[in-house]
């Protein structure tokens, strides 16, 4: 059997370096020498790595569900109670407002607006990365009615599906320049809201 010659780079590392350049510029006005630049790769090496750059987009989605979504897990697991993880999340996005990572914002959301309906292969991808950050939040709803902190008569899905377009909603409007301030005082609205 013929083998290849080995890598000479990391492919997460260089997959991390394109989900930076994808979420801070999008999928349309990134262009391949933006990646290439970003993931230190010749063209050769990302094609035979990634695929294109479609195929690239799709595998820097999910790196980035993967890492959001261990991220909101491991803060479930440690939060004190299921309510008190929903209040963290909400108040860490906040906090990102006036910084560099709040103009971002969220790569799911910000590739929801991009490609709405018109690329349904990408649209996909996306609808699943919100299907994940809903499932979070079913499990810390879940978890404040067996506390005792929301009400057995409560609408976890629909909770949840309120809870991802505030969190959403909220990212998109740090990106267009809410102020710290205004951010933080949203948070308690979102939580009163689902009470």
């Amino acid at each position: 059997m013929i083998r290849g010659r080995p890598l000479e780079f990391d492919p997460q590392q260089a997959l991390d370096a394109a989900v930076e350049v994808f979420w801070s510029k999008g999928y349309e006005a990134t262009s391949m020498n933006d990646l290439l630049g970003a993931m230190a790769l010749s063209k050769s090496s990302l094609y035979q790595t990634f695929g294109g750059k479609r195929q690239l987009f799709l595998r820097c989605l999910g790196r980035y569900q993967e890492r959001f979504s261990a991220e909101m897990r491991g803060a479930l697991q440690s939060a004190p109670s299921g309510l008190r993880f929903i209040s963290g999340v909400f108040e860490n996005v906040a906090n990102t407002a006036e910084k560099c990572e709040g103009a971002k914002g969220c790569l799911v959301a910000n590739s929801a607006s991009e490609f709405g309906q018109r690329d349904m292969g990408l649209s996909k991808s996306v609808g699943r990365g919100l299907q994940g950050m809903g499932q979070i939040f079913i499990e810390a709803l879940q978890r404040a009615q067996r506390e005792g902190d929301l009400s057995t008569k409560a609408d976890v899905n629909v909770l949840a599906n309120y809870l991802v377009g505030a969190m959403t909603g909220l990212r998109t409007m740090i990106k267009a320049g809410l102020s710290k301030v205004e951010a933080r005082s949203m948070v308690p609205v979102i939580l009163n809201s689902i009470r």
